[in-house]
């Protein structure tokens, strides 16, 4: 088999035909090549490819066909339909959120379990510990118990033997197998065991309840922890329940009708009735309302919409009726794509996730060791019955490292982070965007868009004489028709408010990041910046000082030539947003040095850096240099954050260390960046850092908890306390207590939830 088949090949394991995941409509993850068996399994292909992933052992439920499950642990593991992770064994997982997931079939299976084994190890426990119940009778309750209800168990640690994967069930398999066989042979064949096997009364003693009372523990632990993953996604579900189920369809003939929301197409005229829901992403053709966008912008004030402004689906409209034309539907509105940009964030892995895998990697090997060795020493040197003893505390070892809880104490933290950003406007990409973040100490900003509105004016005109304001901005207004910069959209819409005709430029042409030049009609028209007028010998001193004013006004000068010689200048100001000034000031108290990277002049950038109190400004930025700028800053030893909305921003975005970009821009800053913030409000910045942090904390606290109670527990199940107190850990207690520690990760992971940010 190679690597990339170009159609079927045979599984190794199975036997079953596998599919490559191109083919079934799959791309490869972090650079692995995965593959479809006939069963729906995926098998993960390593240097040999003969060497897969075993496949995961399926729970029969019925689930549609097409839901590919994956495991919160290990989201390379790919499957269709529900089952277990061949890697660690846990539960797969819906790789989606949806609103008609229906009833987790893992969690009937494992709750059926285990009340059925509950029922049994009751009596099981009660008349072992008391005596009354012969071997046999003690027999025919716990093999039920351990045969059915352990299953999954002991089909999850054969697959990981098989694997060569070794997790939680290895161990836990072994320790039920060796304490169940055991006392089966007790039971029916007592003769063949020697002294040192039985008690002062000749008997050799068993441990049905034991075993029963493992098998009903852990299940109970996989149904709490089955609860409570299930937690995880609520934040998602309560997006998706947002939505708006029908829209209200303007038909040809101007008359109404209410259609599902998947009929509704691109183009369509839509209309929102006072205190409606938003269908889909609009633009606003007739009407005025105030919009509610908190439930995915996060900011509580409404928004005054009128005709030309964009609303965004599952807001919802105030008192005011609107006239909408659908622009995107189905998977491309923003809230699907956040639905989508969440639940990739929560399959991928933070750096920290590193540690808890290499330890888990050589954890149960060193587990099995130590049950050995506990084995041994109780053997030789332990009371009577000795052999009793030391498989009792061999058993006790395996049972209480399980090491779930270390497993668990990442994915599941950056699951609900990533959810509960979501409720607040902050998208994030990644899990690494998370974890970096917190540590970012320097920002670098763009002004245009990020830190003013985006929606740069004419403020003044300037001429020389003989030139008229109208025969400039006719000139400017006809040069800047074809251009998508937002100083030319201002020039076009400037020049058509005062009443100019634009005419047709020929011989167009454009100098990135300095200017244009082109006819109209019979003159040659030039626009541009300082440098542009410079190189192409035209010769604006006339006007030098009053062009310094009004970059000290905080405008950005735009020069215009006619006919080769200087004809007067624009003056356009971008007014500042009215939350970055607060944003400023809170990113300042968060120990943030703030850098704003500009196009405009000196003179103008440092009008706006005074007003805002901006660190460090660096101005006459072209958009290849934002990049060079980035990298200069962390050559310094600088953890950089970039925030900025535009295209020419993306290579920055990428560069830095987390990319900030705002969900007002380009859809290529977007997918450059690790971190969006939806509404485009850098307030969103300080949110982000402080659910960062809170994170971080929270897995920290995760990994204590584990490698804690695993440090604390094993030594304490191998005997170590019985010299000094004669205090023997019961294998019961230790299923008991792995179970409770792997609840307790959960339940401080859920904490994010109602965490103050």
């Amino acid at each position: 088999m190679s690597e990339h088949p170009s159609e079927t090949s045979i599984d190794p394991v199975c036997g079953m035909t596998v599919v490559h995941a191109r083919a079934a409509g799959h791309v490869d993850y972090e650079g692995k090549t995965y593959y479809f068996c006939g069963l729906g399994c995926v098998k993960k292909f390593q240097a040999d490819p003969a060497k897969y992933v075993s496949p995961a052992p399926k729970v029969e439920a019925a689930v549609p066909s097409n839901t590919e499950y994956t495991c919160p642990m290990h989201p390379e593991i790919l499957q269709i339909g529900p089952g277990s992770c061949p890697i660690c064994g846990m539960a797969l997982e819906p790789r989606t959120v949806s609103m008609d997931e229906g009833p987790n079939p893992e969690l009937i299976d494992m709750t059926r379990r285990m009340w059925i084994s509950t029922a049994l190890t009751l009596p099981l426990v009660m008349g072992a510990m008391s005596g009354v119940l012969p071997q046999w009778f003690q027999l025919a309750l716990a093999t039920p118990v351990v045969l059915w209800g352990g299953w999954p168990f002991f089909v999850r640690g054969w697959a990981s033997l098989v694997s060569r994967n070794l997790n939680m069930f290895t161990l836990i398999a072994l320790g039920v197998s060796v304490a169940y066989g055991y006392s089966v042979v007790a039971a029916l064949l007592p003769g063949l065991f020697p002294a040192s096997f039985r008690d002062a009364s000749g008997n050799v003693g068993v441990y049905f309840e034991v075993s029963a009372a493992i098998v009903t523990l852990i299940l109970f632990g996989q149904v709490l922890e089955l609860r409570a993953r299930s937690q995880t996604s609520q934040a998602l579900k309560a997006l998706l329940g947002l939505a708006a189920t029908t829209a209200r369809r303007i038909r040809q003939d101007g008359r109404d009708e209410d259609v599902p929301l998947e009929g509704v197409r691109v183009g369509d005229r839509l209309r929102v009735r006072p205190g409606e829901k938003v269908p889909v992403d609009g633009l606003v053709l007739d009407g005025s309302s105030a919009v509610d966008e908190s439930m995915v912008t996060g900011e509580s004030i409404p928004v005054e919409k009128v005709a030309g402004d964009r609303v965004v689906g599952a807001t919802i409209n105030g008192t005011g009726g609107l006239v909408i034309r659908a622009e995107k539907v189905g998977a491309d509105t923003l809230l699907a794509r956040i639905v989508s940009m969440v639940t990739e964030a929560q399959r991928s892995r933070a750096p920290i996730q590193r540690l808890a895998d290499v330890v888990s990697g050589y954890f149960v090997p060193a587990v099995v060791a130590i049950a050995i060795v506990t084995f041994v020493v109780w053997a030789s040197v332990g009371p009577e019955p000795r052999l009793a003893h030391a498989l009792v505390n061999a058993v006790a070892v395996l049972i209480i490292a399980c090491p779930c809880a270390l497993g668990l104490a990442t994915p599941l933290s950056i699951m609900v982070a990533t959810g509960r950003g979501a409720t607040m406007g902050v998208l994030f990409r990644n899990a690494e965007g998370i974890e970096v973040l917190r540590s970012v100490d320097t920002l670098v900003v763009d002004k245009t868009g990020t830190l003013t509105v985006g929606k740069p004016s004419i403020s003044s005109i300037v001429t020389i004489d003989g030139i008229t304001d109208e025969a400039l901005l006719l000139a400017a207004g006809s040069l800047e028709r074809g251009s998508e910069h937002p100083l030319g959209a201002a020039i076009v819409r400037g020049a058509e408010q005062r009443g100019a005709v634009l005419k047709e430029v020929r011989d167009f042409r454009s100098v990135t990041g300095k200017g244009v030049t082109g006819l109209v009609g019979p003159d040659e028209v030039a626009l541009g910046n300082d440098a542009f007028m410079t190189e192409i010998g035209i010769d604006f001193s006339a006007l030098g000082e009053r062009l310094e004013r009004m970059r000290a006004e905080g405008q950005t000068v735009v020069l215009v030539a006619i006919g080769g010689r200087f004809a007067g200048a624009l003056g356009i100001a971008d007014p500042i947003k009215d939350s970055t000034p607060d944003a400023i000031r809170t990113l300042h108290e968060e120990g943030l040095r703030i850098v704003m990277l500009t196009g405009d002049s000196a003179t103008t950038a440092q009008a706006v850096a005074r007003t805002l109190g901006i660190d460090e400004v660096i101005a006459g930025v072209l958009s290849a240099q934002k990049v060079e700028v980035v990298k200069r800053l962390q050559s310094q030893g600088r953890v950089v954050a970039m925030a900025g909305d535009g295209i020419n921003d993306a290579p920055a975005l990428a560069q830095a260390q987390v990319g900030i970009a705002l969900g007002t821009g380009t859809d290529v800053a977007i997918e450059s960046a690790q971190v969006t913030l939806v509404k485009g409000d850098l307030r969103g910045i300080v949110r982000a850092r402080r659910l960062s942090r809170r994170t971080m904390t929270n897995i920290k606290q995760n990994l204590f908890f584990a490698f804690v109670y695993n440090a604390a527990g094993v030594p304490i199940a191998a005997g170590l306390l019985y010299p000094f107190f004669g205090i023997l850990l019961s294998p019961m207690i230790a299923a008991a207590a792995m179970s409770v520690s792997s609840v307790s990760v959960i339940g401080n992971a859920l904490r994010l939830h109602r965490a103050e940010i």
